[in-house]
């Protein structure tokens, strides 16, 4: 059955029936005189047409984001897929739709890029939400592993300008080179899951979905200790925006260290595990039992920075020596 405009009965308000493309509709328009019914009837066929027709108490994607980051939800790259998905349903988002949106938001994005500011926030949305989608991710979306560290000299010195800029900003900088944490955990570490007696904190929320004991370095402890926490509340008073990284930058240039492409505070949690391998003695699977990495995959990329001993059999190599004045 078409359409049909169905007169008032119990409510004082026209109602619209009947199933057009496929699509059945049985809602009240919300209107009281037949001519306003008759242009709403009108306006959902349309958005029928177009695929922009939502039934209701049916989830949409502004909906979905909305709660995920009353939620606590990281935001930074929401804008854009709100911008583009705006009101439509879950249920007409798929993976064809998030390949397509991929390409036309970053139409000249590397696949690294794409995943990191589509792929992931859509996944984190939808798995909010409890809507099940198995994302395939695009092809090359790992990217380069990028495993650009910091020697101690260098760290030692953006330490130090960023002192000057923000006391605060220091002594995370201290936090993420010392414990491997990542820029978002960090910022999420609250008083009350540290002890600084211990020389420890607990990270309930990680990027593996997995909480995390974190060991605290005395550095660290004493670094914290000169923040005076209060017990209550975050311990560090900022959020992922661009002033973070505008201090990151400003450091480093005043430090004259050249921050990797692409990199940034992630610089830091690559330099404790270089620091942990070349000074600590770690291995891989030392690497993965810190708790930092969840697998041996993971944090395999750290095996070139240092040298094997079989590589270091050249020195058993035979050298020409030059008999005296010869």
């Amino acid at each position: 059955m078409p359409l049909k405009l169905i007169p008032p009965r119990k409510s004082p308000f026209w109602s619209v029936r009947g199933t057009y493309l496929g699509v059945y509709v049985d809602r009240s328009t919300k209107a009281g005189k037949r001519a306003v019914a008759a242009k709403v009837l009108k306006q959902w066929e349309r958005e029928i047409e177009c695929g922009e027709f939502t039934e209701r108490g049916e989830q949409t994607f502004a909906g979905a984001a909305a709660a995920y980051m009353t939620a606590g939800g990281e935001r930074i790259y929401l804008r854009r897929l709100l911008e583009h998905f705006g009101e439509k349903p879950l249920k007409q988002i798929d993976q064809a739709e998030i390949d397509a949106a991929a390409i036309a938001i970053y139409p000249l994005a590397s696949p690294a890029t794409r995943n990191r500011q589509v792929y992931t926030p859509m996944s984190a949305i939808l798995r909010h939400v409890g809507h099940k989608l198995d994302l395939r991710r695009p092809k090359g979306s790992g990217g380069n592993k990028q495993t650009a560290w910091l020697w101690p000299e260098q760290a030692f010195r953006l330490f130090d300008e960023a002192e000057k800029l923000d006391n605060r900003f220091a002594v995370l900088l201290i936090v993420l080179c010392y414990t491997g944490l990542r820029l978002s955990e960090a910022l999420g570490m609250t008083w009350d899951k540290v002890r600084l007696q211990d020389a420890f904190a607990y990270i309930p929320d990680t990027k593996n979905d997995e909480p995390r004991a974190v060991f605290l370095p005395p550095v660290v402890v004493a670094a914290l200790a000169n923040l005076g926490g209060d017990d209550t509340g975050r311990v560090f008073p900022f959020r992922k925006s661009g002033h973070l990284y505008h201090l990151l930058r400003a450091a480093a240039s005043k430090a004259e260290v050249e921050l990797p492409e692409r990199s940034a505070f992630h610089l830091f949690r690559h330099t404790y595990a270089t620091w942990m391998r070349r000074e600590a003695g770690l291995d891989t699977k030392g690497l993965v039992a810190t708790g930092a990495w969840k697998d041996r995959k993971s944090a395999d990329r750290y095996e070139h920075v240092i040298v094997s001993e079989e590589a270091q059999k050249a020195m058993l190599l035979p050298v020409r020596i030059k008999a005296n004045g010869g």
